[in-house]
């Protein structure tokens, strides 16, 4: 694709996603579909719930239309995947799901999407054997999907990590001459479109049914850019988000608690809780965002290890900037 066709692209799939939300705000009102608040809410005033709707509804007729485009039948299939899945979370967001069926409905989307994924190697690099890497990369993509969620619990941090991975992934696909850019491309100007309406403080909220679809997706994307070579970039790009989730489940796990219930313990949660607001804690996570992005940039050009070293930097920095004791934290919507 070339520069004209990928600028009319973005903004094409970018004012799509701004009118579809404009419209999924207006349907979810009159409907009053409102995710109300509660005293372990981050939010104050009953907020639309289900923006993922608008979202999801530009995104995969593109992300399809592209994978036709390319000849590629297993981007169709991972489309119909995510479709599926949004279903079922519009039902969990609906009426509530038990934790058992929904980890079962996410595992069976990852396993038949992994099984018809193609890619020109490992997922791992080689460093697993042939057996163990498809299986280590389905259960890397669950448990992805499900943090993504898990990380939605305040305004705009959903849109900020979606864009950046997005724009990150276009700008390693290019750099590598890999025909994955568009889908990067495309899901940021999804993300940037919902976030106008997302942003602190937000008039809709994504929802389960935008966050586990869009976690399906983009970590379909990373694993695609690990399977071409990309390993280090697939790692930086969403470092923060595994970094925050996984440390937090593991903390919990110590603690005995169950794992599954809501709470408010994550890193973002924590910063939200002793008063820097849901503004300045996006802020700041796009600010590394964006600096992990032209680090995937500089693994793609070669600077492998320096890349992940810095990376790993950056979100020291960051979760330690989060982190920082302070007053009990609001859980997530």
């Amino acid at each position: 694709m070339n520069l004209i066709a990928d600028v009319s692209l973005f903004l094409g799939v970018l004012g799509a996603a701004f009118a579809a939300t404009f419209m999924v705000l207006g349907f979810l009102r009159r409907r009053s579909l409102l995710d109300h608040p509660n005293p372990r809410s981050s939010h104050a005033v009953p907020t639309p719930r289900g923006g993922g709707i608008a979202v999801l509804g530009v995104l995969i007729p593109v992300w399809a239309a592209l994978g036709l485009g390319q000849g590629r039948m297993d981007v169709v299939f991972v489309c119909a995947a995510a479709a599926a899945l949004a279903g079922l979370s519009w039902f969990d967001d609906l009426a509530g799901l038990a934790p058992p069926w929904r980890l079962l409905g996410h595992g069976v989307a990852v396993g038949a999407a992994l099984a018809f994924m193609t890619g020109p190697g490992p997922y791992f690099g080689g460093l697993l054997p042939p057996a163990l890497d498809p299986l280590a990369a389905g259960l890397l993509w669950l448990w992805f999907v499900n943090l993504f969620n898990f990380m939605d619990g305040i305004d705009g941090i959903a849109g900020v990590e979606t864009a950046c991975l997005g724009a990150g992934a276009a700008v390693v696909a290019l750099i590598a001459g890999l025909d994955l850019h568009p889908f990067g491309l495309t899901a940021a100007a999804a993300a940037l479109g919902f976030l106008w309406w997302n942003r602190p403080p937000a008039r809709i909220f994504l929802g389960d049914v935008g966050s586990v679809p869009l976690g399906f997706l983009l970590g379909w994307l990373l694993l695609s850019l690990a399977a071409s070579g990309q390993w280090a970039a697939a790692l930086i790009l969403p470092l923060y988000y595994l970094a925050d989730a996984t440390i937090t489940l593991l903390l919990r796990v110590l603690r005995g608690e169950t794992v599954w219930q809501a709470h408010h313990q994550h890193f973002y949660q924590r910063a939200v809780g002793r008063g820097l607001g849901h503004a300045a804690v996006t802020g700041a996570v796009l600010a590394a965002g964006a600096a992990l992005v032209g680090l995937a940039a500089a693994a793609a050009w070669g600077w492998t290890w320096q890349a992940v070293a810095g990376a790993a930097a950056v979100v020291a920095a960051l979760l330690f900037h989060l982190g920082r004791e302070g007053k009990p934290a609001a859980a997530p919507r």
